[in-house]
């Protein structure tokens, strides 16, 4: 059976847990009878479901209890089950990636080793089917609750927000935002989910709703809502599929390292994951002539590149920026040229060009194959892409 695509916004402000994100695909219409079928396809017995009605945070929505039999597993052995199941492989492999968030973060707090308890393997399994179930096929999120302190357990004082749960988000570029709120807000699980299923967008998409489904976990703490419907794109090309996605600038003032130090250090940025560098001739206190250091990266680099730049160069501090990035597509193709073959970049919006340049290694390559000046070869590409591109249009 073919199931409807749909796309998701995940409400997680005041907080997320695997019960919470079952529950609110429950409470939008996922069957129980869905998720008891896969978990038995990993050796688990529900033994107890129990997805009541509930009143919280002004909104009504399904509480979850899940009781659950079975052995915990290694990840090797859920890896196994996994791939010996008839679970769809979108499922599988949405379960597999969630269980390997957990163990990476788990082990960069330093265990070697992490069992997952029946529970933990029936929430990660339940949500990705429920997802599955509805035909979600992509999901955004909000910014996530950051609590302070420390709470009581059975083994002790804890965080409340645990740290493997903070790296998991770390790793995946996932904002949190300061709350007063006390407790753990954001579980290790609800933070591997939203690693594997979704993303982090702001200003919050825009919606058209077809249903909203809302899911409280068992204990006081988490909420989520799951808001179903189709996401309205704004501006851009006809088409408006230009990507977008979340960077991290850092802007950085250094008045008293060299030339080549400077010219060093755009290497190792460069090197260590940097998307861009770049280096604005400004004037300083003193009428004192420096640079200003800028650099692009990913995301969940921005500390670690910071922290670098803390290293390597004399400045005492710098500024970090995150911001949303809109994308033109790029392709290269090959063309026909007079003096052979070249490679050139094509800029793309949705299904229309919009421009077409030669690639400065291919007017290189050329230039010296036939003893020409570079200017002369790039003259000769423009010519060519002209032509190639006008003759298209035509047909």
């Amino acid at each position: 059976m073919q199931r409807v695509q749909r796309e998701a916004y995940l409400d997680c402000q005041a907080g997320v847990s695997g019960q919470s994100l079952l529950a609110a695909l429950l409470d939008a219409g996922c069957p129980v009878e869905s998720i008891r079928s896969a978990l038995s396809q990993m050796q688990l017995e529900l033994k107890t479901v129990t997805a009541s009605p509930d009143h919280r945070y002004g909104s009504a929505g399904t509480r979850l209890h899940l009781l659950v039999a079975g052995q915990s597993r290694s990840i090797s052995e859920l890896a196994a089950l996994l791939a010996a199941s008839h679970l769809p492989s979108a499922v599988q492999l949405a379960a597999n990636t969630t269980f390997q968030h957990l163990l990476v973060a788990k082990q960069q707090q330093g265990s070697s080793e992490l069992l997952f308890s029946p529970l933990m393997i029936a929430e990660v399994v339940g949500v990705v089917t429920g997802l599955h179930e509805l035909g979600i096929s992509r999901c955004s999120v909000s910014s996530l609750p950051l609590t302070t302190g420390l709470r009581q357990t059975p083994i002790g004082l804890i965080l409340a927000t645990q740290a493997w749960t903070l790296e998991i988000a770390r790793q995946a570029g996932l904002p949190w935002r300061p709350t007063e709120s006390e407790g753990e807000l954001v579980t290790p699980i609800g933070a591997a989910l939203l690693a594997t299923v979704a993303q982090f967008q702001s200003p919050a998409p825009t919606f058209l709703f077809e249903r909203i489904g809302s899911g409280f976990a068992e204990e006081a703490s988490g909420y989520v809502r799951l808001c179903l419907g189709e996401q309205i794109e704004h501006g851009g090309s006809d088409s408006g599929s230009e990507d977008t996605d979340w960077i991290t600038l850092l802007e950085t003032h250094i008045d008293n390292m060299s030339g080549e130090l400077l010219g060093g250090l755009m290497e190792r940025l460069l090197g260590q994951g940097a998307l861009d560098v770049s280096y604005t001739p400004i004037q300083m206190k003193k009428n004192r002539p420096a640079t200003r250091l800028t650099v692009i990266c990913a995301l969940p680099d921005g500390e670690r590149l910071a922290s670098l730049l803390l290293r390597e160069t004399t400045t005492l501090g710098v500024r970090l920026q995150s911001m949303q990035r809109l994308k033109a597509q790029r392709q290269q193709e090959q063309i026909e040229t007079p003096l052979g073959p070249m490679l050139i970049k094509v800029k793309l919006l949705g299904q229309t060009m919009v421009s077409a340049s030669p690639e400065y290694e291919e007017c290189q390559r050329l230039a010296l194959a036939h003893h020409l000046p570079l200017l002369d070869v790039y003259e000769i590409a423009r010519q060519a892409i002209a032509s190639t591109f006008i003759e298209r249009k035509r047909r």
